[in-house]
């Protein structure tokens, strides 16, 4: 596999050159072309990346991403509202269920979550309403190297601004860096490096996208 001029960049057997990290592997490849910055406004959807970004702290992204149906069925494919209801059974069900992670404060968390999210709901009138009025007004320097393993640039100034106020909210294992991943992976921003060949459209689907409101009067 050839690499191209830039070290964050390679160039597959494809001829597609994309970021350093969606070449090397075929989940990988997949994610980073169809999914990855695409800009998402479907609650159950955000509230799955919100989950499995949470999950991934201290593991490889790709572990995760390998695991996601498991996740998904396990989680009642992330309806925050029936995860709400989730008690201790389902807890002990998760504890033993090896198609996941079985750390039982991520798994609660995951519960602790979803009934948060209901709250935000409640308030905004939809949790992708909350989320993208977090949506930076310019590109912003972020701390951290880029890490190979996990995927994660370090964090910005609003990754720790919304880190901060879900904490505030009692959302749990969503810290700063945990947020910049998410924010990356649900395409609050664009980082695709310079010269990936998807980077021209994800800022495409960007311009075009239609950001959610707050429901006047909750």
């Amino acid at each position: 596999m050839p690499d191209s001029d830039d070290e964050h960049l390679r160039t597959a057997s494809d001829g597609i050159t994309r970021c350093w990290w969606g070449s090397d592997d075929d989940d990988y490849q997949k994610y980073h072309d169809e999914e990855w910055g695409r800009p998402v406004i479907n609650d159950i959807r955000l509230f799955e990346k919100i989950c499995l970004e949470g999950f991934q702290s201290g593991l490889s992204w790709l572990t995760i991403l390998r695991k996601r149906e498991n996740f998904r069925n396990a989680f009642a494919d992330f309806a925050f509202d029936k995860v709400a209801d989730f008690d201790e059974g389902d807890v002990a069900r998760l504890l033993q269920d090896s198609g996941i992670v079985r750390h039982r404060g991520k798994i609660e968390a995951t519960i602790n979550n979803a009934r948060r999210a209901m709250e935000v709901v409640d308030e905004f009138g939809s949790l992708a309403a909350y989320i993208w009025q977090w949506e930076p007004n310019s590109p912003e320097p972020h701390a951290g190297k880029d890490d190979r393993e996990h995927l994660i640039p370090g964090l910005t100034k609003t990754s720790q601004a919304l880190s901060k106020d879900l904490k505030i909210r009692g959302w749990k294992f969503f810290g700063p860096t945990t947020a910049y991943a998410f924010m990356q992976a649900m395409g609050m921003v664009n980082d695709h490096m310079e010269g990936c060949a998807m980077r021209t459209e994800v800022d495409l689907l960007r311009r075009e996208f239609s950001r959610p409101q707050r429901v006047v009067g909750l």
